[in-house]
């Protein structure tokens, strides 16, 4: 029997989805059966999957509340598979802030709530100034000339590394 992989996800600006669109890909192509869900129109039961994923992107700092309320709600059942929990954030992008143990972001969020996924992860996420509304686009060039990051408004950089996500693929298959 194929082990079931549920993802969830929460997305911002789209990044995070491609990126479990790219997990779905290679899950499957390892033979695992995959349920690819946002956040938003999550209803299941967790203790259906083998093994479930969170996909959480990062905007002005913090995950989407609903990520952190999915979290509590079902802790319970979390905790009795085995789980995942990759972040996605432009601050990724630096080489001394791309691990679990070094992004202030997922450090941050571990410490707000009560739960030890299996697995961590963090993703560096995609820079376009032209998909943001006018308040994004000028506050995200802020804070980009703050962290020395590229402030040209017709920047568009895609930091994601996609080998990266295939290694996290692999680890979740191991699972």
């Amino acid at each position: 029997m194929k082990p079931k992989i549920g993802i969830v996800y929460s997305t911002v600006d789209g990044q995070t989805l491609k990126i479990c669109n790219k997990l779905k890909e290679v899950l499957q192509q390892n033979n695992q059966e995959i349920d690819l869900i946002s956040i938003d129109d999550f209803n299941e039961d967790i203790t259906k999957y083998d093994k479930l994923v969170i996909g959480a992107s990062i905007r002005y700092g913090v995950h989407n509340d609903k990520v952190i309320e999915f979290i509590k709600t079902n802790k319970k059942q979390l905790d009795s598979i085995k789980t995942a929990f990759f972040s996605v954030n432009l601050v990724a992008r630096k080489p001394e802030k791309n691990t679990p143990e070094t992004n202030p972001y997922v450090v941050k969020f571990f410490k707000t709530i009560d739960w030890k996924p299996t697995i961590v992860e963090v993703f560096a996420g995609k820079l376009d100034y032209k998909k943001y509304p006018f308040f994004d686009r000028k506050m995200i060039q802020l804070i980009m000339w703050m962290t020395k990051g590229p402030t040209n408004s017709d920047a568009e950089i895609e930091y994601t590394n996609w080998e990266k996500v295939n290694e996290f693929a692999q680890q979740l298959i191991k699972l």
